[in-house]
């Protein structure tokens, strides 16, 4: 569906670690793809062996250009070329110029007038086939999409004309002023909220959900990574906590329970 999350992506210097990192932390088993000059790794997770994430190297090319460890994302659109276009013609900017990956798809990365970058992507399917992903709360898949906006309010049209999304439900955050969930259809997607001064830029982060927060966060320093935030409640009932991995890529857990 057009503006759908449909996969997460880690750009790691090191993908040997980030395999013995994330895997023990989400019970990921990868699986390596050779695409000619250089290595997919898809991660999968119980019945679902397709995969749910994906991992590549930072090349020296990408570090030369000031671009740090990440996750990012893939937002499905129905035509790549028209929505990159719509970015650069609002304000925003193409990164990466649409192109294909055979057998895969069509993506292209952009950022939003703001700076915040995401990728967007039109899946190549085999004749017949819709895909299939997870079902919605599975251990081990995003659950969560967030922007850290440099200003949410004037960001949220330029979105929303995008994507199809729709506001949800406002929560204010006091000094840290309102945080705005939104949903495509029914389901809930993601949030966004003005980042904070300290935060250096816009940017798009993601959370994975595990079963209990405490024993992950301990897991996450057990692995060698580090938690940049302690577990704490969110409305709703859920449990977050703000992490990064040993090679200094950011993310966060959810769990329903402590």
């Amino acid at each position: 569906m057009h503006g759908t999350f449909i996969w997460h992506e880690l750009m790691t210097p090191d993908t040997a670690a980030a395999k013995a990192f994330y895997g023990p932390l989400l019970g990921w088993e990868p699986t390596d793809m050779d695409m000619g000059d250089f290595t997919y790794t898809t991660f999968a997770i119980s019945g679902f062996p397709m995969g749910v994430t994906g991992m590549m190297t930072l090349s020296d090319e990408m570090k030369g250009q000031g671009i740090p460890p990440n996750w990012t994302g893939y937002i499905h659109v129905d035509d790549v070329d028209k929505t990159a276009a719509e970015y650069e013609s609002n304000g925003g900017a193409i990164h990466r110029a649409p192109e294909d990956i055979p057998g895969i798809g069509r993506f292209a990365v952009v950022a939003d007038p703001q700076g915040a970058v995401v990728c967007i992507m039109t899946p190549q399917m085999p004749d017949g086939e819709t895909g299939s992903w997870p079902t919605p709360g599975s251990t081990g898949t995003v659950g969560w999409n967030e922007l850290m906006a440099g200003d949410w309010e004037k960001v949220w049209d330029f979105y929303a004309a995008r994507f199809g999304w729709q506001k949800d439900m406002a929560v204010d955050m006091d000094a840290m002023g309102i945080y705005q969930t939104f949903k495509l259809g029914e389901r809930g997607i993601g949030g966004m909220m003005t980042k904070r001064p300290e935060m250096p830029m816009p940017y798009w982060g993601f959370y994975f959900i595990v079963p209990a927060i405490d024993a992950a966060v301990e897991k996450v320093k057990s692995l060698g990574g580090q938690v940049l935030m302690e577990p704490h409640p969110v409305p709703g009932g859920s449990w977050i906590a703000a992490c990064q991995d040993p090679q200094g890529a950011y993310f966060n857990l959810t769990a329903g329970a402590r």
